[in-house]
């Protein structure tokens, strides 16, 4: 484990960087009134929780330039405290992607934090383009089977113009700075004077932005798996790369491992370059549906499966039995894998809206053609984006969006060793100018260190001192890591009789 405390002692609380794009007063008067009756909280039920919670929305402006034009519905909920107690903040959490609903998340912030919201509650926002708030979706009849397509050869920028085509709402204005204002609605017509934040993934940004902009809202920041301002999120194609060389070098270094399996790497490669030049067809049963299917392996669905894996412990562990099942003949293994990369409720058209605005423009041709270079993967997302981009024809931020976050907020940033695309040296270039910071590295996690080692006990620490200075970060040692999987049952060798 590495700590990074650097300047985190002896500072005040100041107010730096009032932002020039914070919402003027008018502005917010105006709606107060139009959203005034929507701000009667409803008994509502989300999926995993069994108690009720409350649920609203507000009516607020798609294009805030344009007050009186086209408006959106952002929902929210609150997750009440179990015992409230006066001079509490909630916390807000912001999930990732970017596209992803924090409602539909509802069951595991609730979960993961149990003893904050003893006292505090909790409150998710699902933002602009994604949840309840006008999901922007393409339709996935897009594609059609993914198990039967080839990936490899689909008409991309067509697909994307019809996806673009069917969008319910105006792309320009799903980007994080709009959304950034509707949190501000949300936190005024709720009456909250200021409130505590934890991003996760993408939501880093947000929350990054909140810091920038309106830094007298927010009593303390939790940044987990962060993206920092000073980096594209198109640029992930290195750590995605090194994490496998991580899975690679782990397994070498464990007797067991390295014994049942001594070529994987080469494994592979092999394996890869034989699917570049032809894929692969396999009857097989549908593990959803129970149908007969054809199952057509391209070299990119087996790339990004195992790149989806390499997210959690849990898959992670299997990769190894993955890569040489399949290299042997048995892609059984690997259709389980496919099979369980769920929608993960990504809205799609919202993604791009904030990737095409806020990262690609961020990277020069130069970059690009070094990026599609270093892996099939990251040319496979430079291509994407290349194709959809010009179509979204997003407005593109100012140069000091990729400034670092200049902030005494109390903050305290969660990167895990093994992270595939939110790499420990990016927790490092965001804490760059954060003077009130703690930058923990879990050895064993991955993506989302908040569920995976003791970080809620940390989170919760921070958030009843307001403070960096109590907290006993030395459970983050803790050895919580899983063995790789030596046979469909196991991490145990095989006996053989």
């Amino acid at each position: 484990m590495r700590i990074l405390p650097k300047g985190r002692r002896g500072l005040s609380m100041g107010l730096p960087l009032l932002s020039v794009t914070a919402l003027p007063l008018l502005l917010m008067l105006s709606f107060s009134s139009k959203a005034e009756s929507q701000l009667q909280l409803e008994p509502c039920y989300l999926d995993g929780l069994s108690e009720k919670v409350e649920c609203g929305s507000l009516t607020l402006p798609e294009n805030y330039d344009a007050p009186d034009g086209n408006t959106i519905e952002v929902h929210f909920a609150r997750l009440p405290a179990i015992k409230p107690t006066p001079g509490k903040q909630p916390l807000l959490l912001i999930s990732g992607g970017p596209g992803q609903s924090a409602i539909d998340s509802a069951e595991m912030f609730d979960l993961l934090f149990s003893k904050v919201r003893r006292k505090h509650d909790l409150i998710l926002v699902d933002q602009r383009g994604t949840g309840r708030s006008n999901a922007l979706t393409c339709p996935t009849e897009l594609l059609g089977d993914a198990l039967e397509i080839n990936d490899e050869t689909q008409p991309m920028p067509e697909l994307m113009r019809q996806c673009y085509e069917q969008l319910s709402g105006d792309v320009r204005f799903y980007d994080s700075q709009s959304a950034l204002k509707d949190l501000e609605q949300v936190r005024a017509h709720l009456n909250i004077n200021s409130w505590h934040v934890y991003g996760i993934s993408y939501g880093t940004r947000m929350a990054q932005l909140y810091m920038r902009h309106h830094p007298e809202a927010l009593k303390t920041v939790t940044l987990d798996g962060v993206v920092p301002m000073q980096e594209s999120v198109m640029a992930i194609g290195p750590a995605i790369s090194n994490a496998m060389d991580g899975v690679f070098a782990q397994c070498a270094a464990d007797e067991s491992c390295q014994q049942r399996y001594p070529n994987l790497k080469a494994q592979l490669d092999k394996l890869s370059d034989e699917l570049s030049q032809k894929p692969k067809q396999v009857a097989i049963l549908d593990p959803l549906s129970a149908e007969s299917k054809t199952f057509l392996i391209t070299q990119t669905k087996l790339l990004s499966s195992l790149r989806m894996a390499l997210y959690s412990p849990q898959s992670r562990s299997l990769i190894p039995f993955i890569i040489d099942s399949a290299a042997n003949g048995n892609v059984q293994p690997l259709l389980g894998l496919q099979g369980s990369e769920e929608e993960m409720g990504l809205a799609m058209g919202m993604h791009l809206a904030v990737v095409c605005s806020e990262d690609a423009g961020r990277v020069s041709e130069l970059a690009k053609q070094e990026l599609k270079h270093h892996s099939h993967l990251s040319k496979t997302l430079i291509e994407l984006f290349d194709a959809a981009c010009p179509i979204w024809n997003m407005p593109q931020v100012g140069e000091d969006f990729s400034q670092p976050i200049d902030s005494s907020i109390p903050t305290l940033l969660l990167s895990g060793e093994h992270d595939p695309v939110t790499p420990p040296a990016w927790g490092e270039l965001a804490a760059e100018k954060l003077g009130n910071r703690l930058h923990l590295i879990s050895p064993y996690a991955t993506h989302g260190v908040i569920m995976q080692s003791c970080a809620p006990k940390l989170v919760h620490q921070l958030i009843e001192d307001n403070s960096l200075d109590n907290i006993d970060s030395e459970c983050m040692g803790d050895d919580t890591h899983r063995a790789f999987y030596l046979n469909a049952n196991s991490v145990e060798p095989t006996t053989r009789l």
